[in-house]
């Protein structure tokens, strides 16, 4: 098991791990039934299959047989990659489509992540935030409970350097579209980061942050409140 809070083991994961290039072989053939293997499975048979597994595998077993192949054409998405994408089959959360998370990331009850976010190993999505569109929580980075990440907000990841700490927000926080939280911040509880801001320092529970570099603007108030807040039926499944 990674330690995903050690930035050095999970690098050295990444450099030791058997790097795949998941593909999926669609291979028209005279008649022959190819089987499947520990390193691919094997829909069809006769003259039509379809491979799934790492290409390297399937070309070496494809390429003994090649007297017999009349075509083939292959599906990917990747290539040499040291960490699969995230099964996500199992979990209580709604997961748009486009969206890309990698393994070893945590993800609890009624989060949400949109169209074309990316969440990278080591992350935490907690219960009820939303990630929206084309954000990114990087490595280790945490999102605590009922956060609203923006369109577009990036969440600095840190496995390089892998001396700084990782991004935490805190509790029912709000970032807005675009903002930047750099290595090593931490977002108290209730904050709330305006539109294209750039986070450089840590920020105070309740406090409204502005600007590049990021500045208290005022603390949370009952309008801010009422500004910030987050529609529950989006995160009921």
């Amino acid at each position: 098991m990674v330690n995903l809070n050690d930035a050095y083991e999970i690098a050295r994961y990444i450099k030791e791990v058997e790097k795949k290039t998941p593909v999926k072989v669609y291979v028209n053939t005279d008649p022959y039934n190819f089987e499947s293997t520990d390193e691919y499975k094997v829909f069809g048979t006769d003259s039509f299959h379809i491979f799934i597994g790492d290409y390297d595998a399937i070309m070496a077993a494809l390429n003994q047989r090649e007297d017999c192949i009349r075509d083939i054409h292959v599906e990917y998405d990747r290539r040499n990659s040291a960490i699969p994408l995230k099964n996500t089959l199992h979990e209580s959360a709604r997961i748009e489509p486009g969206s890309i998370i990698r393994d070893m990331v945590t993800i609890e009850k009624n989060a949400v992540v949109m169209m074309g976010a990316v969440v990278n190993i080591g992350a935490v999505i907690g219960e009820g935030t939303m990630v929206d569109m084309n954000a990114v929580v990087g490595a280790r980075g945490t999102l605590g409970k009922n956060v609203h990440l923006g369109a577009g907000a990036v969440v600095a990841g840190v496995l390089e350097p892998p001396s700084a700490d990782p991004v935490i927000v805190e509790d029912n926080v709000m970032i807005g579209a675009n903002a930047v939280i750099l290595e090593g911040v931490r977002i108290g509880e209730g904050a709330v980061v305006a539109a294209g801001s750039v986070v450089t320092k840590d920020v105070p529970a309740g406090a409204v942050v502005a600007g590049s570099p990021a500045k208290v603007v005022k603390m949370k108030d009952e309008k801010t409140s009422e500004k910030t807040k987050l529609l529950d039926d989006l995160r009921q499944l």
